[in-house]
């Protein structure tokens, strides 16, 4: 069974950096699409960023491009998200997900989710 296990969250000022990482465990990692997801308070789950399986295809949200990174270690079965300028907009819990098949961007392709990363940016 497919485990994802997201790390770095945590509370940072406004114009501040974190990076989130998501390992993967009982599958093959370079099999799977990857994804970034959050979703705010009383607001639905949102696309932030996505890869496709060997990092050659990746996709931002409008809201994140130029300021987030995604990237993949086939090597080491990790997803990252480098978040840069951080803005208060940001705040959410944080998912990482994989998915076998399907459209990038959408989040009914995926089949697998983590538990979640708390993002607090504070203004």
């Amino acid at each position: 069974q497919v485990q994802l296990v997201e790390s770095g969250g945590g509370l940072v000022q406004a114009g501040g950096s974190l990076r989130l990482s998501c390992a993967m465990s009982g599958g093959t990692f370079n099999n799977y699409n990857m994804g970034w997801f959050r979703q705010a308070p009383g607001k639905e789950r949102e696309s932030v960023a996505v890869v496709n399986w060997n990092g050659s295809i990746t996709r931002y949200a409008d809201s994140v491009k130029g300021r987030f990174t995604i990237s993949r270690d086939n090597t080491k079965n990790t997803v990252s998200l480098q978040m840069n300028s951080l803005k208060s907009e940001d705040t959410a819990v944080y998912y990482c997900a994989a998915a076998r098949w399907g459209i990038l961007e959408v989040i009914k392709s995926y089949d697998y989710w983590g538990q979640g990363t708390q993002v607090t940016v504070s203004s």
